[in-house]
């Protein structure tokens, strides 16, 4: 629910904003990641609830939620990498761009390759809320607090300090959870880390003057043919991962949070 309102809240300048001017990616983009949100939501009512049946039928809407979120960020990659090509600018978003597209892909098809780890499988799959709420939290920041709103050029440091404050609260969060259940709870560790990893990249990439070349590569890509490729190839992907995950699952890890204990 915290993500989903903060969701909301980073969306809202970009929809409702002075300066608003959504395209149909953005639209696709909310949409999807906001049904993703409402997806994990409903499932954890129903492990609460021990509706384990209800919880394998509705899973299986994965085969569609999933392709559709993450051809949608590899499409909002190349959108956002073109548009800063016609302006002649460097996408400040680019290396989060498009590895949160990897990342995100790689959390979802880790998750149901080792769900016979129920533990495993649910931290993967809940975590992958941490990736939209950093991204969530960074426009919300830049949209509504005063300290980190981008009002002149000698302000641009302010988008870096808030990309750095989003971060070290989903890494903040991410540690919580992992101590929480430390056997179980890793992929909230690696998945809390990702940002500050990007930034790494991105840095690097900076410094060897990369980030421009890598913008115009990006940006060379039909948006609409990535979205499909990237529709199917993900789809592929994830028809193996649950392939490969088949298997009686294991209550050992899961069953004290089950309890409640």
């Amino acid at each position: 629910m915290l993500v989903i309102l903060v969701s909301i809240g980073g969306f809202w300048k970009l929809f409702m904003g002075p300066e608003a001017d959504p395209g149909g990616v953005h639209y696709l983009h909310l949409v999807t990641s906001l049904l993703w949100l409402a997806l994990l939501l409903v499932q954890l009512v129903n492990i609460e609830r021990r509706r384990f049946s209800r919880h394998r039928d509705i899973g299986l809407a994965i085969f569609v939620m999933a392709p559709l979120l993450v051809a949608t960020l590899a499409m909002l990659s190349v959108h956002s990498a073109a548009r800063a090509r016609v302006e002649a600018q460097v996408d400040r978003l680019i290396v989060q761009n498009v590895m949160m597209t990897f990342e995100l892909g790689t959390v979802i098809l880790l998750a149901f390759a080792l769900r016979k780890n129920r533990n495993l499988h649910g931290a993967f799959l809940i975590s992958s809320s941490l990736m939209l709420l950093g991204i969530a939290l960074f426009f919300s920041l830049l949209s509504f607090v005063p300290q980190f709103r981008i009002e002149r050029p000698d302000t641009f440091y302010r988008f870096a300090t808030a990309a750095a404050t989003a971060g070290l609260v989903i890494v903040v969060i991410g540690t919580a959870f992992f101590l929480r259940n430390w056997r179980g709870g890793w992929p909230w560790l690696l998945v809390g880390l990702v940002f500050f990893f990007n930034e790494a990249i991105n840095a690097l990439m900076r410094k060897y003057s990369a980030l421009q070349p890598l913008t115009e590569f990006v940006a060379s890509f039909n948006e609409n043919q990535t979205f499909g490729v990237a529709l199917v190839a993900f789809l592929a992907l994830l028809s193996f991962a649950w392939y490969a995950g088949k298997g009686k699952a294991t209550f050992a890890e899961a069953r004290p949070r089950l309890d409640g204990n």
